[in-house]
């Protein structure tokens, strides 16, 4: 509604005399104000980096899955139309990428562990290369969590942020060992006390190592649900509960890896290749990229693009389906 004149009016309203406005403030004073709020501004001091591995345990309020929570549709769009949209999406994403995987290199949890500790603010490519010395020394948890830090920290260097993830990754070797019996465990809430390890992190783990149904809420995962308009939410544990509802929990792992790999290839964050999306049709947020086709393609990564792919060592079906590996540290001087 448009704003209403107020009521009253008549001879009233003609002989009622107009109230005085109130002086305003001196302009010494405004520039005086003005220049205090700037040296406030100055004043303050900076914030620090925050700290790179997931927070643990007392980050996490509750370690069971998070509790599945109906999302509000879109304007529009009925709760079952987002239900269909939202299946349909990961049907068509299955087909893109039948060989969705974890990007992470690894042949057992520990390493699987370490590598998704190791990956925070830094690609799994650089973690691929980086791992195979640090698994060759130190093999188990036991290895990793008797090691000198200053060696464990030279060969995570190219990780970046290494001391850091030195002491998150030998942590959580000595808490295996002492807690665990050097085995890495299958149950969420016991990983989530492991340093370093978040619910992100898990669901990682019990996903691919164990073969349990979770739904891993990385930065793509957010950024591309978001787009999707699968939900509003923001805080990572809402968005797995909602986005939770709209799948059966058999889904759930590998919608992770559909989503992240679609993220990564072509519905990037800057420039979504909008114009080569093979869920344009489904997209509401489809024209916040590049539209045309021909220029869509110059920004597709990875095997879309014609470039190798993150790991050093792929599934065969990535390898079948035209994937390259990714090369070796420093393979190229």
């Amino acid at each position: 509604m448009g704003e209403q004149e107020p009521e009253g009016g008549g001879e009233a309203a003609k002989t009622r005399k107009p109230r005085k406005s109130a002086p305003s403030a001196k302009p010494a004073k405004a520039a005086k104000a003005a220049k205090d709020v700037k040296v406030t501004k100055a004043a303050r001091p900076r914030k620090k980096a925050t700290v790179v591995t997931e927070k643990a345990t007392a980050a996490v309020p509750k370690a069971s899955p998070a509790k599945t929570v109906a999302p509000e549709p879109p304007k529009g769009e009925s709760r079952t139309a987002l239900v269909r949209r939202a299946r349909r999406i990961n049907r068509e994403l299955a087909e893109v990428y039948p060989y969705a995987h974890p990007e992470l290199d690894f042949e057992n949890p520990f390493q699987l562990l370490v590598a998704t500790v190791l990956s925070a603010q830094t690609t799994d490519l650089r973690v691929n290369q980086t791992t195979p010395a640090l698994f060759a020394r130190y093999p188990t948890p036991e290895d990793l969590a008797a090691a000198d830090p200053e060696h464990v920290e030279e060969i995570l260097r190219p990780c970046g942020f290494f001391r850091a993830k030195t002491k998150s990754v030998m942590g959580l070797s000595k808490a295996l060992t002492e807690e665990f019996g050097g085995e890495v465990p299958g149950r969420l809430e016991d990983l989530v006390k492991l340093p370093g390890v978040g619910r992100k992190t898990a669901f990682v783990v019990l996903g691919n190592a164990f073969g349990r149904p979770g739904i891993t809420v990385d930065t793509h995962f957010q950024r591309l649900v978001r787009r999707w308009q699968w939900t509003e939410e923001t805080d990572p544990e809402k968005i797995e509960a909602a986005v939770g509802a709209l799948f059966p929990k058999s889904d759930w792992t590998m919608l992770s890896h559909h989503v992240i790999f679609h993220g990564r290839r072509i519905c990037h964050a800057r420039k979504p290749a909008c114009g080569a999306c093979p869920i344009a049709p489904l997209c509401p947020a489809y024209g916040e990229g590049e539209t045309d086709p021909e220029k869509a393609k110059k920004l597709l990564k990875y095997e879309k693009g014609g470039f190798p792919g993150q790991r050093l060592k792929p599934p065969q079906a990535y390898l079948d389906a035209g994937g390259k590996p990714a090369p070796p540290l420093r393979a190229n001087g």
